[in-house]
Order: structure tokens, then sequence, then C-alpha cells
């Protein structure tokens, strides 16, 4: 399996990429409050594409809304930080697979005001610190007195990650991680999964910040390294979040996306089928997995 990995990484970013430019989507006529027949019926979604849960449910919500009528185009942005910004200022919809309780919380304290919770489709995501299965390492206390055989580095994701802010702010200083040496490598998720994989192969060690539900947990011989301090936070939901007044020029829309639940079976073969088994392909991933959970759709309208 890891010899594809190389491939997998590249479908959920580069081959995907379109334009970083964020675009309006509400058209003048469209205005707020209009029943869904009277306005544009044009949704724009913001995702991060290598977060692969954003670029999963995204391609899920697109399928199924397309065949309502709407449509629904997908913008990638490079970070979290604009995105809450253009879903604050109406530039974006809606954000399919937010982390507002915890990792994102700072972007909601700062943005709230203008955005709409529709609720959370999971319940169990966690920011996590992991190691290769091969690894010594139990916790992330036994990281102090190590720096010497890590380089000092603990390999992250995107600087504006919440997953980035945990670990900088709070994991490092809790640990006295930045006494003994460390420090976290911020670069970009791919960047983050091809240092894993190249470490894996060569069976050298390695520490990268992670997060579940996510398909490399799956594909990569990984551990979580435990967190007695409690120093990443707990377990929280992804949620569904739109730009304020969404759910009054959509509301059957809103009430799907209130609607939808995954459980952990669930989301692992959506994210498994747009990774992995149709890597590049998205809309693909998502039509094999719609076959399969037909029922799952058809109870988003109660």
């Amino acid at each position: 399996m890891i010899g594809t990995t190389g491939k997998r990484i590249g479908a959920a970013t580069a081959a995907l990429t379109l334009t970083l430019g964020m675009t309006a989507c509400a058209s003048e006529d469209g205005a707020s409050g209009g029943s869904e027949s009277e306005t544009d019926k044009t949704i724009t979604m913001g995702i991060i594409p290598s977060w692969t849960d954003g670029l999963s449910t995204a391609y899920l919500w697109k399928n199924i809304l397309e065949k309502d009528g709407y449509t629904v185009e997908i913008e990638e942005i490079n970070d979290a930080a604009p995105l809450y910004t253009g879903l604050a200022e109406g530039d974006i919809d809606v954000y399919p697979s937010a982390w507002p309780e915890v990792t994102h919380a700072s972007y909601m304290e700062e943005y709230g005001d203008d955005i709409e919770d529709l609720g959370a489709y999971y319940d169990n995501a966690k920011l996590t610190v992991a190691v290769p299965e091969y690894s010594d390492l139990e916790s992330i206390e036994d990281l102090v007195g190590k720096s010497a055989d890590y380089d000092g580095k603990i390999v992250g994701i995107e600087a504006g990650a919440g997953l980035t802010k945990a670990v900088q702010d709070s994991v490092i200083p809790e640990y006295g991680l930045d006494e003994d040496g460390w420090e976290l490598q911020t670069s970009s998720t791919p960047a983050m999964l091809n240092a894993l994989e190249e470490a894996v192969k060569a069976e050298e060690d390695i520490v990268v910040t992670l997060w579940r539900p996510f398909w490399a947990n799956n594909e990569f011989p990984v551990r979580d390294l435990k967190d007695p301090k409690g120093a990443l936070g707990e377990a929280e939901g992804l949620h569904e979040l739109a730009t304020k007044g969404f759910s009054e020029e959509f509301p059957e829309v809103a009430e799907m996306m209130g609607n939808a639940k995954l459980d952990d079976e669930q989301y692992g073969t959506l994210e498994d089928q747009v990774v992995n088994k149709h890597e590049g392909d998205p809309a693909a991933g998502v039509e094999a997995w719609i076959a399969e959970n037909q029922d799952w759709v058809d109870g988003l309208k109660g």
C-alpha cells in the first residue's frame, strides 16, 4: 500500500488544484430571505484540498445538491484563516467540514457572529501527535530528552491550521519540549505526508502531527502518542458552517446538512473511495460511495 501513497497524496492536492482566489456566489437578484426557487441556486463550498475530510464532504454535497438542481462550486483555499474570512464575508457559502469546537475555536471567536453552524456530521474528531508503530515512543512525555535523535523537529502541516496552533501554543510548552530543543516545523499537509512516507520506507524515526478521522492513519503504520496532560484538547465534532443568512436563503439545504450524520464506518469508506480507490477523481469516489449508501442520502430529507 505504501508504494502508491505518493500518487494518493498528489490526488488529494496537486491533481485537484483549481484556483486559490475566492469569488462571491450570490447574485444581487438572490436576496437573503427569498424562497429557494426565487434565488440564485449556486452554492460555493470552501475547502483546503489537502484536508481530506473537507474534500470528501464537499464532493459528497456537490453530488447530492446538483441532483436537486443546485449548482455547487468548490473553491480551494490554501489555509484556514482566509477560508473563515471568506465564509464570514459571504464569499464562501459553506465550509462543509469545519472544526469549530476546539481546533478552530479562535476563528469562531473572531468570525462567529457572521457564521451559522448548521450542525455536526461527525462527533469524534481529534488532533494527534503520532509516530511510526516501530518507534519506542509511547507518550508525548517520552519526547523529553530525545530532541537530538529527531533533529529537534516535529513535522507539522500548514502554519494557519488549528492543529499547528495547538502543538505550538499548548503541547510544546505544556511538556517543556521547547526547553529540550524541540520545535514545530510547519509546511503543508502533502509535505508532512511525504516526509512520513519516506521515513516509514526507510524505517527511520519521525514525529508528525496528524488527526482523526484521516485516511493516512490507515495508510501508514502509525500510532498516536498518549497525551496525559490533555494539551491537544478533547475529541470534537466536525461541523458544516455557513455564511450568515444561508439557512434563510437555502432552508432545504440547511435542513439536509443538519440531518447529516456519519459514523466511523461510513466516514471511513467515504474517504477511502475519494482519496484512495478513485485517486484524482473525487466525484467518481463519491458516486461509488453513494451507490452503496443510497439510504443515507435518502434520509437527509427526513
